[in-house]
């Protein structure tokens, strides 16, 4: 096999277009074949630029002196709208100055004596759009940031004499809102309101933030002002929609780009397989982030400048860290310690770092004045290689970037453009390169490069009338004004059942005048709009009790428990214990070579089927559901090589939400010919059940074979029908001598010796893995905001049935993607599975790393056979005709009458 554990030899760069990059990493024979597809984007000229005849001189002068000659098309056109007082959204690509639209026309209202509010979902891009404003120098443009960051002091001086504030929707909820009364002066004079980025608004957290804008209509509106709302998205489809979504405001939409852009070359990269082997024997890829480790390091080498996207704040940390050694390795190989002429850019402050201190991670949790100095570092060419999360995904200025390494598929084709465009800004021709993680999505994205070029990027989901996000930023508006008759228009017609309900509970009290809120607590503490769920839990070095830093609750389960390996600033801890009661995981220093990753089960319930189709022989259905997910064990990999070492079980209780999903099933009639040959009935509970499977604390209750989110899977059985729990658990299907038990009375069972029988459980199992994988494809999520279940036979209707449902409380619109989409959704998973390479199934295909289950059983040609059946036109003997489909037999799921009896 060809396999490379280390960089290639240093050499010099004789150019700096992105051709000639990608032949350098491709030097090494060992790499040859693990490009899979490049793709050229050529390059595009600018379109003419002009100035609006409204812009003021001085504005026009000091955006000359910076090298701006006017605006170009989509600029002028978005700037032209916001002067009309017309809402607005742009939607271009990376680097397409979406900035400068929105500065004229905001800089232009302040010499006139208005005020802007500026929204960003992260720090850093608040604090790079403050540095590019104060370079500008406007006299009267007082901008200040008004974040977590932000001192106390100076928050006061903020309130009282800024006009250009950058915030984000967490500090504009928990913060300016429910005290908008220190604001006055502010929202009087409120003309313009700016929400960058807001293609990242999506989910749970999008939802959020779009009641978050509501309620900042109607502070604004009490004040008298009436402002227009200008939104800055990457290139999104639909994107008029989403912001009349996200605001509840009609949006004039402006998507031509008529930006200049260099050629840029895209090459999807998929590491080779290892000799190494996993769970059921499967074979072992090498991992991402060892691949984006070692292209970084000849990167580096080779004075390019150059960002690795990583997918967590801990693969970050191991790239940086391997790099950093790879570096220091190949110095001490040579005898030498790098020169500044051995870099493309020089590096005039730090001419004496040696290659190694030349990279460095970045990522959230960091200390503020830390970030801004990595940022600057970026800039100035002192840091040549920085791998990140997300954090500098978006709009941060860090021009000059050579190439770009993406460690994994970043969730959405969105986020692929606009991790790829921070290569190559002013003009500059650039590469990237996208690394397949061992995942069934990233799988087929490089084996399916038509998926990704050529091709429209993603709607994004948000469903703001979801109740539980609705329900408590009513509680916070009635806090904030009290809520009238009226007010649905802002909030939308649910929000009067919403209200009734919340009267119910005694959160909100009706009077003849609205609703009110009464309580002395703050109502802004229902709504956790990051989803983090309580209160962080502390990480403490356990020898000197020093604050390391926090996780959010709802993370810390999986991150922090007991044996976890947490890596913070560089230096890698163990968790020596993980107290709940506390809310406190105690660390100590430490040098593991694995890393750890949770494993959890999950048991799910129907609550109501609220639409659901004929899918194949099948039937397609989303609705509600009630999910409990444990956390029972967890994984430790070999770091460089991902060789499990070992499964280490863990007491931590259960978490429960109700949530959406989307689920399919399959009756008998349909599986008679795919039954594997070592089935026992499955009517009679024993010893060699269907599943195999981990009780639950509470033993009245099995498990299903599931896929949690943050991607964590297991198995369950089955209770003998709703309503009536059983204590009796399956163990893993065996062969038993004699077991030649058939039921062809039913269609579940026949022969088992029988040729070409398939493992029923482990095909469904298998499907369900793949299925989780690549419905980020086809909704704006992350395989971590999903999770999913597989069972033979589930109790609420009777069938095979496979779940796929939102992580959050109240559901977060992915489950419902799902349902829109579902035959080009499961064609895409049989696809992915028949591509793979592999024989039995491996981690690219139908394995999770996080199975709860060890992944077992798992049936590769059976998820391919039963996805088949699934997806072939279905036409019943028995119906009279093709229109009469939706009068067949029902598929067995309990009406909600039935169910709520049951529970």
């Amino acid at each position: 096999m060809n396999r490379s554990s280390s960089p290639a030899h240093p050499h010099r760069r004789a150019s700096g277009r992105s051709g000639p990059l990608l032949e350098r990493l491709l030097a090494t024979s060992a790499r040859h074949g693990r490009v899979t597809h490049v793709e050229h984007v050529p390059a595009r000229q600018a379109g003419q630029a002009q100035w609006p005849d409204w812009v003021a001189e001085t504005v026009r002068e000091r955006l000359e002196v910076q090298g701006v000659s006017g605006l170009w098309p989509h600029q002028f056109a978005a700037a032209e709208h916001v002067h009309r007082g017309q809402n607005v959204i742009i939607s271009t690509g990376t680097a397409s100055g979406k900035s400068l639209a929105y500065l004229v026309p905001a800089v232009t209202g302040i010499l006139s004596g208005a005020t802007v509010l500026y929204l960003t979902p992260t720090k850093a891009l608040a604090a790079d759009q403050l540095r590019a404003l104060q370079e500008l120098s406007f006299d009267q443009v007082r901008p200040a940031t008004f974040d977590g960051d932000t001192p106390m002091e100076e928050r006061a001086w903020v309130r009282r004499h800024a006009n250009y504030v950058l915030t984000n929707p967490d500090m504009l909820h928990r913060s300016m809102l429910p005290r908008h009364a220190a604001w006055t002066s502010f929202w009087r004079r409120l003309q313009l309101v700016i929400v960058d980025e807001c293609h990242t608004y999506r989910g749970v957290f999008g939802s959020h933030v779009a009641q978050i804008l509501r309620r900042l209509r109607r502070v604004a509106a009490k004040y008298g002002s009436r402002p227009v709302f200008f939104l800055a998205s990457a290139t999104a489809s639909e994107p008029g929609t989403t912001g009349m979504r996200l605001t509840g405001l009609e949006m004039a939409e402006v998507t031509r780009d008529a930006s200049p852009r260099g050629a840029s070359t895209i090459a999807l990269w998929e590491p080779p397989l290892t000799d190494l082997r996993g769970e059921g024997g499967a074979p072992v890829r090498r991992t991402a982030t060892a691949e984006a480790a070692d292209l970084l390091t000849d990167l580096v080498l080779d004075g390019v400048r150059t960002l690795a996207f990583v997918r967590s704040r801990r693969a970050a940390e191991i790239v940086a860290l391997s790099a950093r050694g790879h570096l220091h390795d190949t110095e001490l190989a040579l005898g030498v310690h790098a020169q500044p002429s051995r870099a493309a850019v020089a590096t005039p402050v730090l001419p004496e770092l040696r290659l190694a201190d030349k990279v460095a991670a970045y990522r959230a949790g960091y200390l503020a004045e830390d970030r801004r100095l990595l940022e600057k570092a970026l800039r100035s060419g002192e840091l040549l290689g920085v791998a990140t999360t997300n954090a500098l995904e978006l709009g941060v200025d860090v021009s000059g970037l050579d190439a770009v390494l993406i460690a994994g598929w970043p969730g959405t084709r969105a986020s692929l453009w606009q991790q790829a465009g921070r290569a190559g800004r002013d003009g500059q021709d650039a590469l990237a390169v996208l690394i397949a993680r061992d995942d069934p999505l990233d799988t087929y994205l490089v084996h399916h490069p038509e998926a990704l070029f050529g091709h429209p990027v993603e709607a994004t989901v948000l469903d703001p009338d979801n109740p539980y996000v609705l329900a408590p930023h009513l509680c916070a508006a009635a806090s904030e004004i009290p809520l009238s008759d009226e007010d649905h228009l802002i909030f939308g017609p649910a929000a009067l059942g919403v209200l009734d309900e919340l009267v119910e509970r005694g959160l909100l009290r009706r009077r003849t005048t609205g609703w009110f809120w009464t309580s002395r607590d703050r109502a802004v503490d229902l709504a956790d709009i990051r989803g983090s769920g309580g209160s962080p839990v502390q990480i403490v070095e356990s020898d000197t009790g020093r604050l390391l830093g926090t996780v959010d609750e709802a993370s810390a389960h999986g991150t922090v428990h007991t044996g976890a390996v947490h890596i913070h600033r560089g230096d890698t801890y163990v968790v020596d214990e993980f107290d709940l009661e506390a809310g406190v995981a105690l660390v100590s220093a430490a040098s593991p070579d694995y890393s750890t990753f949770a494993r959890d089960i999950t048991d799910i319930r129907i609550i109501e089927s609220l639409r659901s189709r004929p899918l194949g022989p099948g039937e397609l259905h989303f609705g509600s559901v009630e999910v409990t997910r444990q956390v029972v064990s967890y994984l430790k990999r070999r770091t460089q090589t991902g060789e499990l070492l070992g499964d280490d079980p863990l007491d931590l209780p259960p978490r429960t939400l109700r949530t959406r999903a989307v689920w399919w099933t399959l009756p008998n009639s349909a599986l008679t010919e795919l039954t594997h040959p070592t089935d026992p009935p499955n009517d009679q509970p024993n010893d060699q059940g269907t599943q195999a499977r981990t009780e639950l604390p509470n033993d009245q209750r099995t498990q299903q074979r599931i896929d949690p989110p943050d991607d964590r899977r297991t198995d369950r059985g089955t209770d003998p029908r709703p309503g009536q729990p059983s204590n009796q658990g399956t163990q893993q299907r065996t062969d038993q001598p004699g077991d030649l038990e058939t039921r062809r009375r039913t269609g579940r069972r026949i022969d088992r010796r029988a040729d070409k029988r398939i493992d029923l459980g482990g095909a469904a199992h298998a499907a369900e893995h793949a299925a989780i994988g690549l419905l980020p494809l086809f909704a704006t999520c992350d395989r971590w905001d999903i999770g999913g279940v597989s069972t033979e036979l589930h109790p609420d209707t009777g069938l095979l049935t496979v779940f796929v449902y939102d992580g959050h409380d109240g559901g977060a619109g992915f489950a419902e993607r799902g349902y829109a989409h579902a035959t080009e959704w499961l064609t895409a998973t049989r696809d992915a599975i028949a591509s793979c390479e592999c024989e039995r199934g491996c981690p690219s295909c139908i394995q999770s790393p996080k199975c709860g289950n060890g992944n077992e059983p798992l049936d590769k040609a059976g998820a391919l056979r039963l996805l088949g059946i699934l997806l072939t036109p279905y036409l019943d003997p028995s119906e009279p005709s093709p229109d009469d489909r939706h009068n067949r037999p029902d598929s067995g799921l309990p009406s909600c009458s039935s169910i709520a009896r049951a529970m």
